[in-house]
């Protein structure tokens, strides 16, 4: 790609935890928006195959990751004891993994040569936390026993990039963005306090950027903004560490609908070159007017608001 292309600014969107909350009108939204690419950080439903198929007949750049709730009945022991289904004749995981094919980056990349862009992928359907779990569910499914294994697939993606420009994608941030409940992947629950962020995906990004590559944005989510212990304040969802954006985009409830409205919101990043300029939380309405826009980080006044739309 020609510097002059490469230094064309890219509208991207970044959904948070769907949860359920999508429909054929994010479609119509996004197109709206007049995003170039969309990026999901995962937890669609538990095992939520026809949601994710909804998913993959999105008709625009999208990359993808499976969250924790997209293993929800294989990944634990009690999640494997309310299995709904029939586990000799069914396997919903490996559904929803066919289902987006080259879409979903976990432990992978996609190439966008149109935008000088590589998505990596972290560790896929991930809880977060500096406890290697569900030992035999990466083992049988990646052949990953521990976090050097989980990195070393991560930097295999890095290593097979198209791009120099990289944007990290993952269900749950990586580790080192403080311990606080309040931060970014902070535990919000008893006992209050502790990084849940992802060693191997920190791991990784720091030895890209060692690498010398580029990495403007890491998008994920996992964390919601509400946080359980207080109604107080929500989460801090942005943090800037070496010229990189770290976006934690669960918005959660991500669609609101009333009896006369229906609110819907999406992370909007828009990329300069090497550098994001801008981050906002952006609700519509159902006309897709532009109801609020919550300006999380302005390059030019590194201004941060987490001011909620009316009736939130």
């Amino acid at each position: 790609m020609s510097e002059q292309n490469s230094a064309a600014s890219i509208k991207i969107a970044v959904i948070g935890d769907v949860h359920g909350l999508w429909d054929s009108e994010d479609e119509v939204a996004l197109k709206h928006l007049g995003v170039d690419l969309v990026l999901l950080v995962g937890d669609f439903g538990n095992e939520a195959v026809a949601l994710v198929r909804s998913i993959a007949s999105l008709d625009l750049p999208k990359a993808i990751v499976f969250g924790n709730h997209d293993a929800w009945y294989s990944a634990t022991d009690w999640g494997i004891k309310q299995c709904p289904y029939d586990r000799q004749t069914e396997d919903w995981v490996q559904d929803q993994l066919d289902i987006l094919g080259s879409s979903h980056v976990g432990y992978g990349k996609l190439d966008f040569p149109e935008f000088n862009l590589t998505v990596v992928g972290g560790r896929p359907f991930s809880w977060g936390g500096a406890t290697w779990r569900n030992q035999e569910f990466y083992r049988q499914r990646f052949g990953v026993r521990n976090f050097e294994q989980s990195t070393a697939r991560i930097l295999a993606a890095v290593e097979d990039a198209a791009c120099d420009r990289l944007i990290f994608l993952g269900h749950c941030g990586p580790a080192g963005l403080g311990d606080r409940p309040e931060d970014p992947c902070g535990r919000d629950w008893n006992p209050l306090g502790g990084d849940f962020g992802d060693p191997d995906l920190a791991d990784a990004i720091a030895e890209t950027r060692a690498a010398g590559k580029v990495v403007p944005l890491v998008a994920f989510g996992h964390m919601h903004h509400q946080l359980r212990h207080t109604q107080a304040r929500l989460r801090t969802p942005l943090q800037v560490h070496n010229s990189t954006v770290y976006l934690n985009a669960a918005s959660v409830p991500r669609i609101l609908k009333t009896e006369h409205n229906c609110l819907r919101n999406f992370a909007i990043v828009t990329l300069q070159g090497k550098t994001i300029t801008q981050a906002s939380l952006v609700w519509l309405d159902q006309t897709l007017a532009q109801v609020s826009e919550q300006v999380l980080f302005c390059s030019k006044d590194l201004s941060i608001s987490l001011n909620l739309p009316a009736g939130r």
